[in-house]
């Protein structure tokens, strides 16, 4: 009579199987994904009337990204490291440009009538933009309104923005509102160069 054929014992192979994954998740990097923190307006009530709202030209300044991702601030040809100081130029008008944006006194709610930027940041990009390209332009445009409200902060409330109460944020948010308007990419071209 023949012999049985000796069978592998198999009991142990679900932990193998399960250190082996444990270890391959430890140890694999993941991308990380990039995007935007944005909060996104909420939807209109159906029964709300929609307005359309004029721009003075002076109010908005056109920021283009083209396809060789050259940037250009209202036409005129411009690098990456100069468009946030263009960016808080734009907003701030120190000495009351008649080409920069304009402001209007408004009352700010828990801190009195300020002087508020009625301007607003168009973003417009290629279709061929690369993605860093305009990421990095986000950035800058981030970063000119972050350092706008932490120089208020400091100024009117003596501490960092992130250390102000919620009611001072809200004043400062509403003081320095983050205007950028983003267009959907369009074929720009070569407009944009340097």
């Amino acid at each position: 009579m023949a012999k049985p054929a000796p069978q592998i014992n198999t009991a142990s192979m679900a932990d193998i199987a399960f250190m082996m994954l444990f270890f391959f998740l430890v140890t694999t990097n993941l991308d990380v994904d990039l995007g935007l923190a944005r909060m996104l307006p909420q939807m209109p009530d159906e029964n709300q009337q929609q307005e359309d709202i004029m721009v003075n030209r002076r109010n908005v300044l056109v920021v283009q990204i083209n396809l060789n991702d050259r940037i250009s601030a209202d036409g005129q040809p411009i690098d990456i490291s100069q468009l946030k100081d263009r960016v808080r130029e734009f907003i701030l008008n120190p000495a009351d440009n008649p080409n920069l944006s304009e402001k209007e006194i408004r009352d700010v709610e828990n801190f009195g009538p300020y002087p508020i930027t009625k301007g607003v940041i168009s973003l417009v990009s290629d279709r061929g933009t690369t993605y860093d390209a305009y990421m990095r332009v986000q950035n800058e445009l981030v970063k000119a309104y972050n350092e706008l409200r932490e120089e208020f902060s400091m100024q009117h409330y003596g501490q960092p923005y992130l250390k102000l109460t919620e009611d001072q944020q809200k004043v400062v948010r509403t003081i320095y509102n983050q205007a950028i308007s983003e267009a959907e990419p369009k074929d720009i071209g070569r407009s944009a160069r340097r």
